[in-house]
């Protein structure tokens, strides 16, 4: 498979799409996209402009009404049209994907099987979209409440993760009669664009999904602050959502936040350590740990502690580290900084007197590229930094507890709460995980991995709003009531 630039699909460099067309930046300007791998030029992209930004935002606006009056039926097997052909270019898109983002193939494949699967929950909702009715006060009188869409939504996506992400995002905008304009990542905007060339081929009318490329502070804080715009969904880091939130005030627009984690990974005394140790693994190291909800910090029994450690040491120190288009565990970081930040993370550990137990970084290094490798500490501390800082990469600490209660504690102690993982046989330990653990998600038993159909939802600085299932289809909904007298 050589397939890795967007002129393979027919888009020139520098276009965008908007109003079902690939139009010319109003800038000649270009970025280049660069292959984690080799740091070679993936392909030049438009750095929008707020000209650009405008164009998409009419767009938007004037297909709304028209996309609206489709029923909903129509809107699903439109996206039923898309996902299907997500399904045939999918080999394609993910060789795309890894050659943009570093991501294995493996991990790029889940990517885009997941954003197909994304859009065909979107369609089956269609005909799940419900309204109320209620006797009135008044006699001969019923309250109806409607269930209406907001009209232009913003889908603003992180860079690890470009074809679930504008799923995620697309599929509940668009059943629930929404049009949208989609900016990713500035690092990864190929996928996004070939996806919506691909929803052009699937039929879905003009207008009703465009693309504007560019950095987030300017072109991003514009589609946001516009009065034409009116329901943001954003996925990316702390810093970037509450900078999103504060633009939406202005005129008091619904913000959808999925942010930064810091999940706990608790394992008790009786828990199965095979099992989890496997999910130790795979919950830290998928999409070499960029990955929000990833197993970012281990809390383990004094009991089972040695036993569990020496396992996953074991098995961490196999994974391999190399060019993701070839059989390995683990490709690049997006970027230089990701590297530079990784390693200031673990020097800090050392220095707060944390161990490493595990550093697989070569003694020769490669020439070219963006490389961290596999790294395990042991710390002392639940007050270390490494405890508190999402880390995005494959750096996980661990911390030995006397207790449930002592992980509990720790688990808690965090400005994030999106995911978190607890291992035991003990079902009342299972009732006070559900009860106290004050995260979104929590995985029981089992690795990481989202189901379409679940709900994703973040507590404190992780987010709010949600995604995924009925409640993130509801999202982008708003209620209408009519007071209807037919005396």
């Amino acid at each position: 498979m050589t397939i890795q630039t967007m002129r393979d699909f027919g888009i020139g460099e520098g276009q965008l799409f908007i109003g079902g067309r690939w139009v010319d930046s109003a800038s000649r300007e270009r970025r280049e996209i660069e292959n984690p791998k080799d740091e070679s030029i993936v392909a030049a992209v438009a750095s929008s402009t707020i000209e650009d930004a405008d164009r998409a935002i009419a767009a938007a606006r004037k297909a709304q009404p028209l996309w609206r009056a489709t029923t909903a039926a129509q809107r699903a097997a439109l996206l039923n049209r898309f996902a299907a052909l997500i399904d045939e270019n999918a080999e394609a898109l993910a060789h795309l994907l890894t050659a943009e983002g570093g991501k294995i193939l493996h991990d790029s494949r889940i990517d885009v099987a997941f954003s197909a699967l994304l859009l065909r929950y979107a369609a089956e909702s269609a005909r799940h979209i419900q309204g109320e009715i209620m006797p009135g006060e008044n006699p001969d009188e019923q309250i109806w409440i409607q269930r209406v869409p907001y009209g232009v939504a913003v889908g603003i996506t992180a860079w690890n993760f470009p074809a679930a992400l504008f799923a995620r995002k697309v599929g509940p905008a668009l059943v629930t009669g929404n049009t949208i304009i989609v900016k990713p990542h500035e690092q990864t905007p190929l996928t996004t664009l070939v996806l919506a060339e691909l929803s052009r081929r699937a039929g879905i009318p003009d207008g009703v999904i465009n693309v504007v490329v560019g950095d987030g502070r300017t072109v991003g804080a514009h589609l946001v602050s516009h009065k034409g715009t009116d329901i943001i969904s954003m996925t990316g880091s702390v810093r970037a959502g509450g900078e999103i939130y504060a633009l939406g005030a202005e005129h008091i627009k619904p913000v959808r936040l999925e942010l930064g984690g810091k999940a706990p990974f608790i394992v008790m005394e009786d828990a199965d350590i095979d099992k989890a140790v496997d999910a130790a693994v795979a919950s830290k190291f998928f999409a070499g740990g960029a990955v929000c909800t990833c197993n970012d910090r281990m809390y383990l029994h004094r009991a089972i502690h040695d036993a569990f450690m020496e396992k996953f040491v074991a098995r961490v120190q196999k994974l391999t580290v190399g060019d993701p288009t070839t059989n390995v565990d683990i490709g690049p970081r997006i970027n230089a900084g990701e590297v530079a930040k990784l390693k200031a993370m673990v020097a800090q550990a050392l220095k707060q007197n944390a161990t490493r137990l595990v550093d697989a970084t070569p003694q020769q290094a490669e020439a070219r590229g963006h490389w961290f490798y596999p790294t395990i500490l042991s710390v002392g501390s639940n007050d270390l930094d490494i405890m508190k800082e999402e880390t995005f990469g494959p750096v996980i600490a661990a911390l030995a507890v006397d207790d449930f209660e002592q992980a509990l504690a720790y688990a808690n102690d965090s400005d994030f709460g999106l995911s978190a993982y607890v291992f035991t046989r003990d079902h009342r330990k299972i009732m006070r995980s559900v009860n106290e653990l004050e995260f979104g998600e929590i995985y029981v038993n089992r690795a990481s991995g989202e189901s379409p159909h679940a709900h994703h939802v973040g507590y404190r600085k992780s987010g709010i709003g949600g995604e995924d299932g009925k409640h993130g289809i509801e999202g982008y909904l708003r209620k209408k009531t009519l007071y209807n007298n037919y005396a």
